[in-house]
């Protein structure tokens, strides 16, 4: 069974509304998990393009490439975990991994399916949370993510127009309260 169902979610990958590069975090992490993101990748088969300020390179290990001086030319990790689906890592800090996502792509079931299946298999390797938020998005408002302790992918706000039509009653899950929207 599918985490997240396509009508369910459908207005929150809409990027006129919610931005086309919505925001992704792990937060809490360390140059050992931006490694273990960069060996998942590298052990998953997915697709990937590294490149600092535009000049592609060998995918460094995560010390050299957080290790830059601010200064520095931007780098980031193209992700493709398919060919339809596209994730792109920005190595700002050890403390928070970082990635966009292109919502122009993540149209469908089959897509949100890949999206789903990505963010877990990020979750798990490194045994924490991976949020979405809106582009631009405020971390106190995320739309999904992905739970450890449920080991699934979960809506964590009421999609638009949920409110008129009550949809969004007992989101949120046990002990949590329930998602606002926004």
């Amino acid at each position: 069974m599918a985490d997240l169902l396509w009508d369910d979610v459908e207005s929150l990958f809409d990027p006129g509304l919610m931005g086309a590069l919505p925001d992704v975090v792990v937060p809490g992490t360390s140059v050992e998990d931006w490694q273990a993101v960069l060996d998942l990748v590298e052990g998953s088969g997915w697709t990937c393009r590294y490149s600092e300020g535009g000049a592609e390179l060998p995918v460094p290990r995560a010390e050299a490439v957080l290790s830059r001086p601010a200064d520095a030319e931007c780098a980031e990790l193209r992700v493709r975990p398919t060919a339809e689906v596209l994730a792109i890592f920005r190595f700002y800090s050890a403390e928070e991994i970082d990635f966009d996502l292109d919502l122009r792509e993540l149209q469908g079931q089959d897509r949100l399916d890949v999206l789903c299946g990505f963010l877990t298999a990020i979750g798990r390797r490194l045994g924490k949370p991976v949020v979405m938020h809106g582009e631009g998005g405020a971390p106190g408002h995320p739309l999904l993510g992905f739970d450890v302790e449920r080991d699934r992918v979960e809506l964590l706000a009421a999609p638009l127009g949920a409110a008129e039509t009550g949809a969004e009653e007992g989101r949120g899950g046990p002990g949590r309260p329930p998602a606002q929207p926004g």
